[in-house]
């Protein structure tokens, strides 16, 4: 995950969760599909020894840290992007805990 990180995004240390996406049609609003058959967004890697250590140190399941970093990365997929303002990282954080409260009652 560290050279993934380093060669991608040219950070030199081990994150939790990667994404990248197959195109910028979605992200650019570029689409004009109909929902008629799936639309690949692109790939999310979980560093799972990291997930690991991180749901115990946040006093979580796996389980629940997985499906954080899972909806983290697809909110990367579809547009947003905490390290570019204040602003989008509050933005970002909010859909983070809307979509999580919103997995709480199917899981």
């Amino acid at each position: 995950m560290r050279l993934l990180n380093y060669r991608y995004r040219g950070v030199d240390k081990v994150t939790d969760v990667l994404s990248f996406p197959l195109s910028d049609e979605i992200t650019a609003g570029k689409t004009d599909r109909q929902c008629d058959r799936p639309i690949p967004l692109g790939d999310i890697i979980i560093c799972v020894p990291k997930a690991l250590l991180q749901a115990k140190e946040y006093g979580m399941s796996f389980r629940r840290e997985t499906q954080r970093l899972l909806v983290h990365g697809l909110l990367h997929l579809v547009g947003y992007d905490h390290e570019v303002s204040a602003y989008q990282k509050k933005k970002m954080e909010k859909e983070e805990r809307r979509l999580l409260d919103a997995l709480k009652t199917v899981a």
